[in-house]
């Protein structure tokens, strides 16, 4: 790869993330009484946000949204990055410019003037580690083209796009600015799935953007099905290899598959003891592969570094490591 200032630049929700521990019986009543998917995301209006805010239990609060938590894990390899995410000209969307840059994370995107508030992410996990996501976008879904800078999505190696974005034109837009960018510079575009429900939501346009722009796909089991429509893994991967250079398919205790060309490697899973959360788990496995892959290893190596992040993250409440990743890969 050419010389470059950033081996990542990513474009994604500047969310906060509030995670808490709560029961089941608590999602069913959430259920029953709104409508909330155990195990899904599902964006919410402001004063759903408010109410439901207020009914959680005390949890952690932390700066995030999905392309973020990956830069996060990105750096902690040791990598250099960049992010760019909408937040508001408010307090917390201060507060979150602080803790990423303090990551050591590029982050330099105007905040939104007259408007939404800053979006935030509100993560329920129940006993089984399983976590459910109600999503106040606010002012991360007003990321438009004009928020993508040319300059330096070229400067980066891959530019990492967050398929929860998706929802709104806009952003659709600035994607395609993003894929054009990088492509004219030489780079390469990696996407994140994200979810099967947002899949679902726009399945066309996401085949457009996968054949038309994108060099490396991340997905999990059910993300890789919902696209290509398919029941049966092997034909979801099959299908996949005739569309991009590199798809990075996550299986949760099964490892994840590594698929190039007629080539597929299995990565195991590395063995945790106690599962606590596995909100992050695919955001972190994505910045493992990509500080390999960007620091020039072989693509087992860095699918390897992947499981590494994934279950580290996965041993702790939060999305983000507890310890300096760079130091595990040691």
């Amino acid at each position: 790869m050419s010389d470059t200032k950033y081996g990542v630049v990513a474009v994604g929700n500047a969310l906060v993330d509030v995670l808490s521990q709560t029961s089941e019986d608590f999602i069913a009543q959430q259920k029953a009484e709104h409508g909330m998917e155990k195990g899904a995301m599902t964006l919410v209006e402001e004063t759903r946000a408010v109410d439901l805010y207020a009914q959680m239990p005390q949890g952690i609060e932390t700066s995030g949204g999905s392309a973020a938590n990956t830069m996060a894990g990105f750096a902690s390899f040791g990598g250099k990055g960049a992010f760019i995410g909408k937040v508001a000209d408010d307090e917390l969307g201060k507060t979150y410019k602080n803790d990423i840059q303090s990551l050591g994370v590029t982050f330099d995107t105007m905040p939104l003037i007259l408007g939404a508030s800053t979006g935030r992410c509100m993560i329920l996990v129940t006993p089984d580690a399983d976590r459910t996501m109600n999503t106040f976008l606010g002012a991360s879904v007003e990321l438009s083209p004009v928020d993508v800078d040319q300059d330096l999505i070229a400067s980066a190696k891959v530019t990492y796009l967050e398929g929860y974005l998706f929802d709104r034109d806009q952003a659709k837009e600035a994607f395609i600015a993003a894929a054009e960018y990088a492509h004219e510079a030489g780079h390469r575009i990696a996407l994140t799935l994200s979810d099967p429900f947002c899949v679902d939501r726009h399945r066309h346009d996401f085949l457009q953007l996968v054949e038309n722009h994108v060099d490396i796909l991340f997905a999990n089991e059910d993300e890789i099905k919902s696209l290509f429509m398919q029941e049966n893994f092997d034909d979801a991967i099959s299908a996949i290899s005739k569309h991009v250079e590199i798809a990075a398919i996550t299986r949760s205790d099964q490892g994840a598959v590594i698929i190039s060309g007629d080539q597929q490697i299995k990565i195991d899973a590395v063995p945790v003891d106690n599962v606590i959360d596995t909100t992050g788990a695919g955001d972190q496995f994505a910045a493992g592969f990509l500080y390999g892959f960007t620091e020039g290893k072989s693509l087992e190596e860095s699918g390897k570094l992947g499981a590494i992040a994934a279950a580290e993250v996965i041993s702790h409440m939060g999305a983000r490591p507890a310890v300096k990743l760079a130091e595990l890969a040691a």
